[in-house]
């Protein structure tokens, strides 16, 4: 391989070097994904990053960017264990030559250290999809082993969407009506039975309604009769994607229903309101992504709704000793 450089990320002066080296992956790739400098930065800037130890950048000997990578660390660990995720992208001119390997290296030696400083065991966990077979091959010579997959569906808005039906007293609110700290509440009260759940913070919630392209009249809430938030649907619209591959796709973002008001069809009722506001929005089609061992049969009520796989995606992990 030849001489290449890696260095830690320094700053805004890097987004628009590593959104061009995402889209150039993209025009090869094609994964459906146009990157952006204001979508970049909301990732980069969530309050659980640490830039100077979690990000690197490689470049050859000609100065170019050829390769990102990062490191998610939670902000708190389950089960005792310091659990990360890698993701990372390396420029198509410059794949099967050594470099993905030096980044899980890298990966690895970041997730050693936050075991370290944590006295706890670490576990690096990285994905692709079912169709991307070097990767695949890539992850199980390095000794990851396979853990979960997941689902990506979609749904055309052309087709009848039935009329949501809440439960008798329940009503529907959405964005500047939602109490952030009562909306974190009812997340981490949905999600925590569920597979690799890590607690969100209000901060971090805080963070999200950042982004640009939120629109509060696509996020909604349950509330109970009692004032308690009992099940939501957040859904989200990418103008820029959309604009740049002459689409108009909306994502089901989050849907959940909390413990103690599960079975009652809030889930249901959620999902089509939230596809009836994608569809007033201008779009014709939804996707969505689900665990295929989901504990709350979340497969059957997308199939049921009419939504369609279109591919798997897996999830690998490997301990770090």
């Amino acid at each position: 391989m030849a001489t290449l450089t890696m260095r830690p990320y320094k700053g805004e002066t890097d987004l628009q070097p590593i959104v061009d080296l995402l889209n150039a992956c993209e025009a090869v790739d094609r994964e459906d994904n146009y990157h952006t400098v204001a979508g970049l930065q909301l990732g980069l800037t969530s309050p659980n990053v640490d830039p100077d130890r979690d990000i690197r950048l490689w470049h050859n000997e000609s100065g170019q960017l050829i390769a990102f990578g990062q490191v998610w660390l939670p902000d708190q660990f389950v089960d005792e264990v310091v659990d990360g995720y890698l993701s990372f992208r390396v420029h198509p001119t410059a794949r099967h030559r050594g470099l993905e390997q030096e980044i899980i290296a890298w990966a690895e030696t970041r997730l050693r250290v936050a075991g370290q400083e944590h006295a706890l065991p670490a576990k690096l966990a990285v994905s692709c999809r079912d169709y991307q077979r070097n990767r695949i091959q890539l992850y199980e010579a390095a000794g990851f082993v396979y853990e979960r997959s997941f689902l990506r569906m979609k749904r055309s808005l052309s087709e009848p969407i039935p009329t949501p039906v809440l439960p008798e007293g329940f009503t529907l609110i959405s964005g500047q009506e939602i109490d952030v700290a009562a909306w974190v509440e009812m997340h981490n009260q949905t999600f925590i039975d569920h597979w690799n759940f890590h607690p969100l913070t209000i901060v971090q919630a805080e963070h999200w309604l950042t982004d640009p392209t939120y629109r509060p009249e696509l996020d909604l809430v349950a509330v109970a009769p009692d004032g308690t938030y009992a099940a939501f649907c957040y859904n989200s619209i990418d103008p820029d994607d959309n604009l740049h591959r002459k689409c108009s796709e909306g994502w089901v973002g989050m849907l959940g229903t909390r413990r103690g008001f599960r079975r009652l069809g809030l889930g249901r009722a959620m999902l089509l309101s939230g596809l009836h506001r994608l569809k007033a929005a201008g779009m014709d089609t939804a996707f969505l992504g689900v665990d295929t061992e989901n504990p709350n049969q979340a497969y059957a009520l997308y199939e049921s709704t009419g939504f369609r796989k279109v591919y798997s995606s897996f999830s690998y992990a490997k301990s770090i000793a």
